[in-house]
């Protein structure tokens, strides 16, 4: 099938996306995807989903699971989402989602899935629990896309296979009951998400990697301190204007993030005449580090402690979900031929 290029849209149309409640988010989720989940809402009609059934494929315990779901939603509050405008929902609180899974799962094929990225990574990761959530991961994803006809999807380069197969589904179904699904593509403004760097200097920042090379939404500035201080440095450049190692480099990325412009072009100066100092630089870091951080974890702190506001947020997402997953699956049942009076 030919990749279908984004362009960007000239009329509101539905943006979907969803995140796992597997932890606590981080500088990378806000910079990756957040701040473009802010931006949306303005633009677009989205649909924000916390994916919690999603989540038991590799997370079967569930004792930690309302905790994490009030945090996701708290976390991205906090970071700007603005419940009014977009529809921020719990995955379980749709039960239509189930059932479209269930009419997608009969035009999935055993093969197309085994052959995903995903699955075989996360085969050789719980090689104890390959279970049929875990193949069909894929059918749900495209089940959660399709359910408000959503047109764009902000994506990653390690979920574009996943986006392909929502495509693959809703061609398949337009294919052999009728053009009812539109086919989704990838869309950030024209620009590939942004990846921060973890402060170890290998790979980005991951809630499941290295905690220590992670900066949480949730951390204490003294830990936000501590971390960063241990960043890997050198003894500094010996040549001019010369290109900096990738461990160096991503702690000018982390700057350029969160400092004011003269002070990220300072340090810029310093390296390229050879008379930087690490120790100052990292410390400018860790304080505007802390400066970012700790408004967001002060005010995710305010909306975990006030549950009615938590329930409130839900049942005005879940509404808003639930109206727009009626009106697709009222048309789906009718292509398919499931009305009988």
């Amino acid at each position: 099938m030919e990749k279908k290029r984004e362009t960007l849209p000239t009329s509101r149309q539905v943006v979907m996306s969803g995140i796992r409640p597997t932890g606590f988010l981080h500088l990378g989720n806000y910079f990756g995807a957040i701040r473009n989940y802010v931006k949306m809402q303005d633009d677009f009609d989205c649909y924000f989903m916390v994916a919690d059934l999603h989540s038991l494929t590799t997370h079967p315990d569930t004792k930690e699971l309302k905790q994490n779901v009030h945090r996701v939603i708290a976390e991205n509050i906090a970071c700007g989402l603005d419940v009014d405008k977009a529809a921020f929902y719990c995955q379980s609180h749709v039960p239509e989602t189930a059932e479209l899974y269930l009419y997608l799962n009969m035009m999935a094929y055993k093969g197309e899935l085994e052959k995903t990225t995903t699955f075989k990574d996360k085969v050789r990761l719980q090689p104890q629990n390959v279970n049929a959530g875990l193949l069909t991961y894929p059918v749900l994803q495209a089940a959660d896309i399709i359910l408000h006809r959503a047109k764009y999807v902000p994506v990653g380069k390690d979920q574009e296979q996943h986006l392909e197969m929502a495509r693959t589904f809703a061609n398949r179904f337009n294919h052999r009951y009728g053009d009812v699904l539109p086919e989704p593509i990838a869309f950030n403004y024209n620009q590939p998400l942004l990846k921060v760097p973890s402060l170890d200097g290998t790979g980005k920042m991951s809630k499941s990697e290295n905690q220590n090379a992670t900066l949480y939404l949730a951390d204490e500035d003294e830990v936000i301190r501590k971390k960063v201080m241990k960043t890997k440095t050198d003894a500094g450049p010996v040549k001019q204007n010369s290109t900096k190692p990738d461990y160096i480099e991503n702690i000018f990325e982390l700057m350029h993030l969160v400092s004011r412009e003269d002070v990220f072009k300072k340090f810029e100066e310093d390296y390229n005449s050879c008379t930087i100092r690490y120790g100052d630089m990292k410390k400018q870091l860790a304080e505007d580090m802390v400066t970012f951080i700790a408004p967001i974890r002060a005010k995710v702190n305010t909306i975990l402690n006030d549950g009615n506001y938590l329930k409130e947020v839900m049942e005005k997402g879940a509404a808003k979900a639930n109206a727009s997953a009626n009106a697709t699956m009222k048309l789906v049942r009718e292509a398919i031929g499931l009305k009988y009076y």
